[in-house]
């Protein structure tokens, strides 16, 4: 049990202190500072009460007063109120420094994890979360350790310090203002532990990342939306995201608004508890010099309490914050990296081999998007994979690089189970042509160098020319050195799959797999792919993913899947005049493409067959 304990991972204040500890040293400097910054805080109060004394003393008489006296109190004052100043200042100094250095390590940190993680959790997750962990989670524990924590020691500290001042010049007066105190922090905690908050936040929270994640992805794909005159409440994930946070926020708001405006209430006017007491105290003393000093004192001391406890409530409040944006990026750091073995094996023959294949996304999903996949794709030929739409084509071709690991079975290259092969060395062996091709805001060169980082400039130039788009990249303003996305410089469709498939034929894999690779190109740059592919397929072991069946007829082996299942593996010939679904998908493919559009009128149009 102590064992299970200690390997229980921290969460809440303890999670907040154990990355602040990362850099101790610093982080200590801070809080002493912070805590002596706290304690000067409240020198210039008790040099006020001394003043007072000296005035009520003297008083009717002020040229009695004790000048020398007055004079080194306000010097007490003052050097109390400076003091407070430099001590905050070099302990935010500090504390910036120990922050700035953990939030390099926790980003460095999350990036490396994220980036060991199976391929699939990305496609899962969406960039939108991502970023918000990246950008936004992590930004804020810079804001704890920065501000937070050397607030949080002078939250704890000033109390304290606070409480001993209000007991040390008169006991009921003290009490009166304790009781007070009491009542607020009482109230306070109601706020925090409350359930139903707990809950409430979040919620609001988890819409919060909805709404970015959603906003992301609507950006993304802002120019479809302005092509089609659309606006964003024609974007519906986008669109009810907003007005699920919107719906969550106003109730989340309202929720504090009863403990707040007591809180508030009752902070702002402890003088009201003070007073009752000072009036019973007044008809029984018989020193009112010190009567009156002691009341002037707290009367004036009420608003330094309220400004304490705020203090006490903001840090709190934006605690909680920050350990729900921790405990998001400590739910992405939970994911377990891809597995890599102990005694991991290579291989020198590049057969794919699929052996009773069962998978779902979510582990605990009964429903399966793959059951029972067996085939084999040799080496060196082209096996190509079709079927209607979901149903399952591109999760084979995710499979294959270890995007996501069987539920039961086995995917084996060259005879050894991938899980047995090192990630590195199994991405190193494959090339990927997707349908939607990513390319980053670097120049062409670059983005064709990422398929290999020691490729040379002659080596690039002739796999861009296999590639057929080296007469395009040179019409570019900067040719190879051109950047994307800058000046004006856009790429179509066709033209980012080319490059795409430079980047994938200077890698060289022996395995290469091209999953709708010309789905959406015109006539003119599917040719041109088409003769890519030609120069990229060679000698490899090829899947090819296609909707299209004419891309597939040449392929040395077809499977047809649907649902999940394979339901009919041969060649183009067989199954094309077999009864079966490739034969229906043949037959629909060649009619339709003879089809052709006639004008009738001006406002119709038909479409014969």
């Amino acid at each position: 049990m102590e064992t299970t304990k200690k390997n229980q991972p921290k969460t809440g204040w303890s999670r907040l202190l154990e990355i602040a500890g990362t850099k101790k040293t610093l982080v200590v400097i801070s809080l002493v500072l912070s805590i002596l910054a706290s304690i000067a805080s409240f020198v210039p109060y008790v040099a006020i009460y001394y003043i007072i004394q000296e005035i009520l003393i003297s008083y009717p008489n002020f040229a009695l007063l004790n000048t020398v006296a007055v004079t080194s109190y306000g010097q007490m004052a003052l050097s109390g109120l400076v003091g407070n100043i430099l001590l905050y200042f070099f302990a935010l100094m500090f504390s910036h420094l120990a922050a700035f250095g953990t939030l390099y390590e926790l980003k460095v940190n999350f990036a490396t994890h994220i980036a060991k993680v199976p391929l699939g959790f990305h496609v899962m997750v969406g960039s939108g979360k991502l970023r918000k962990i990246m950008d936004e989670n992590i930004e804020k524990v810079e804001e704890f350790i920065a501000h937070q924590l050397p607030d949080l020691v002078a939250a704890i500290v000033a109390p304290i310090v606070m409480i001993i001042l209000l007991l040390s010049f008169n006991v009921w007066l003290g009490l009166a203002a304790i009781v007070a105190i009491l009542i607020s922090l009482a109230i306070q905690i109601a706020a925090f532990s409350n359930k139903d908050s707990r809950a409430m936040m979040a919620k609001y929270q988890g819409a919060l990342e909805e709404m970015n994640n959603a906003a992301v992805e609507y950006v993304r794909g802002i120019s479809v939306v302005k092509a089609f005159r659309q606006t964003v409440y024609s974007f519906r994930h986008l669109h009810e995201t907003i007005q699920n946070y919107t719906k969550l926020v106003i109730p989340y708001t309202l929720l504090w608004e009863n403990y707040m405006s007591l809180f508030s209430t009752l902070i702002n006017n402890i003088y009201l508890f003070i007073i009752p007491i000072a009036i019973f105290l007044g008809m029984n003393t018989t020193d009112y010099t010190a009567f009156a000093n002691d009341v002037i004192f707290y009367l004036l001391f009420t608003p330094a309490i309220a400004s304490i406890l705020m203090k006490v409530m903001y840090v709190s409040n934006s605690g909680i914050r920050i350990m729900d944006n921790v405990s998001k990026m400590d739910t992405y750091l939970a994911k377990e990296p891809l597995s890599v073995p102990k005694n991991p094996k290579t291989v020198d023959k590049y057969d794919i081999s699929f052996e009773n294949v069962v998978f779902s996304y979510e582990q605990t999903d009964k429903t399966t998007a793959l059951n029972g996949i067996n085939f084999t794709a040799m080496q060196g030929e082209t096996t190509a994979i079709v079927g209607p739409s979901g149903g399952g084509k591109s999760t084979i071709a995710h499979l294959i690089p270890r995007f996501f690991d069987v539920n039961e079975g086995s995917i084996k290259l060259g005879g050894v189970d991938i899980k047995d092969i090192d990630p590195d060395y199994l991405m190193g062996k494959i090339s990927f042509v997707f349908q939607d091709v990513f390319l980053f805001k670097q120049s062409i060169k670059e983005n064709i160098k990422m398929g290999n980082i020691s490729a040379t400039d002659e080596e690039i130039i002739n796999a861009a020319k296999a590639a057929q788009c080296h007469n395009f990249i040179q019409k570019l303003p900067n040719g190879y050195n051109t950047v994307i996305g800058t000046k004006g410089v856009h790429l179509s469709g066709g033209e980012k799959q080319r490059i795409a498939i430079a980047r994938a034929i200077i890698k060289n894999a022996p395995v290469v797999v091209l999953d709708e690779a010309t789905a959406f190109s015109d006539p003119e740059n599917e040719h041109l792919i088409q003769k890519a592919f030609e120069i990229l397929m060679k000698g490899k072991t090829v899947i090819m993913i296609a909707h299209r069946l004419s891309t597939v007829r040449s392929a040395n082996k077809t499977i047809v899947v649907e649902n999940g299942k394979i339901v009919q593996i041969g060649t183009h010939d067989d199954l094309a005049t077999e009864n079966g679904r490739y034969k229906e998908m043949w037959e629909t493919y060649t009619e339709t493409s003879k089809w052709k559009m006639r004008a009738k009128s001006e406002k119709e149009v038909i479409i014969n067959a």
